[in-house]
Parts: C-alpha cells; structure tokens; sequence
C-alpha cells in the first residue's frame, strides 16, 4: 500500500485481515525502496556489512534516506551525511545512530574527501513538494549536482544508487 497519509499502511495493516506492505506513507518512511537497495548494494558490493554510505541532499525531507539508514543499522555502516543546513538530517535519525553505534559525519561541502571515501553514493533530489516556501526550495534546489570528473579518485568498487525520480542532482554523462 502506497498512500499520502503518515501512518495510512499501519492503519491498514491493523484493520485488514491480509497482510500490508508498506510502500511507503506521506513523508514518514518507504521500506519497499530500503528494501530495493538493501538488494542493489548487497548485489554490487557482494555485502551488506562494514560498508562507507555518503548520503548527498535532501536528508531531511528525504524517506528513502531515513528507511536506508534504518535498515542498514544492522550491518555496522559507516555513514557520511552531505546536506545543505535546511536540508540537514533531523535529530531523530542522528539519534538513532547515536542509539545503535553507527558511525557517521555531517558535511555540507560534497568534497572529493568525503565521495572518495564511499562505497555507495546515494543521490538524491530536492523535494520540491515538501516545500511550502518556493524560494527556499529555489535556494537550495541544485546545490550538488554530481559530475563525472567528480568520480575520479573513487574507490574502484563505488556504485551509485538514487531513489528515483531525478531531476538535476546527477548529470546525464554519469
């Protein structure tokens, strides 16, 4: 079930007498793309454990970024955060790593430093929708944009993952 309202499959999933998967509700979480990319990284990098996550956009409105970072709290990552400080991640998932000993560093620059150091890039777009103010969205809309002269330096086995859809935040040559 995939519906607007936060909490819309957990109602479902009390009221029905068949099972409901969540596919993801309002701004809240979206396990089935966890579930995806818990596949593409554990296919690509042939693991899910000790692997380096640079996480680059919207951190704080982005679902698939807070259902990524649950899911990977089994397998002992170590995460890099880049966002612009309105996009930050919010305290609560910070928390949760703090919680669960996870590893990892917020960054507003989308350094070299920071990309070298990951196995999986995982790109994402700035959510207009979540906006109310479109200035601020307007401000903030194409702050990284991934190039391919920025993968030069990378680790041989780093792969790119984007939740969908993408706007700008990766060029077409990538």
């Amino acid at each position: 079930m995939r519906h607007h309202p936060e909490g819309a499959a957990r109602y479902a999933s009390e009221v029905s007498s068949v099972p409901i998967i969540n596919a993801g509700d309002g701004a809240n979480q979206h396990p089935t793309q966890t579930m995806l990319d818990l596949y593409s990284i554990f296919k690509t990098q042939g693991t899910l454990d000790n692997l380096t996550i640079t996480i680059v956009g919207d951190l704080k409105y982005g679902r698939t970024v807070h259902s990524l970072i649950i899911g990977m709290s089994h397998f002992n990552p170590t995460f890099y955060f880049v966002a612009p400080e309105e996009l930050r991640l919010p305290d609560t998932y910070k928390n949760f790593c703090d919680e669960h000993g996870i590893t990892y560093e917020e960054h507003t620059e989308f350094s070299p430093e920071v990309m070298n150091k990951a196995d999986i890039l995982y790109m994402t777009r700035v959510q207009r929708e979540r906006f109310t103010d479109l200035m601020e969205y307007e401000k903030v809309k194409n702050v990284y944009i991934l190039r391919k002269d920025m993968l030069e330096g990378t680790k041989d086995n780093l792969k790119i993952l984007h939740p969908r859809p993408r706007v700008n935040e990766i060029q077409q040559d990538v």
